[in-house]
């Protein structure tokens, strides 16, 4: 296993299943990621970049796109939760749809494609 794994691994359900759910779609959308650490979070990592994080925290899950300009893209889509420019905040029990999760990663990815290839 690896560092994203093994902490979802420890954490008590129902926020265990949300938090392993972003963690599948983001390993569906890029499948080359690779688990480390970013920043001292668990992190699943793109062409030697930080691409997300997702960490439980009092009263809520972060989702962390390591990128402003991600979170700022999909505003408009985030009624209804809590985010600031680093971090998008969800509940197991209000959890991001599918289709929401996997633009975030795709255009997490995205971004770091572009920075890599110039």
């Amino acid at each position: 296993m690896g560092e994203m794994t093994d902490y979802i691994a420890g954490i008590d359900e129902p926020d265990r299943s949300a938090m392993a759910e972003v963690q599948r779609a983001a390993l569906d959308l890029v499948p080359d990621a690779v688990e480390g650490v970013s920043y001292g979070m668990p992190a699943l990592r793109y062409r030697d970049r930080p691409l997300l994080s997702v960490m439980q925290a009092k009263g809520h899950i972060g989702l962390y796109p390591y990128s402003p300009a991600v979170v700022d893209a999909v505003a408009g889509e985030l009624g209804g939760y809590s985010f600031s420019k680093g971090t998008i905040r969800f509940t197991a029990d209000h959890p991001l749809p599918d289709g929401l999760v996997d633009r975030i990663v795709a255009l997490r990815r995205d971004e770091i494609d572009a920075a890599s290839d110039r």
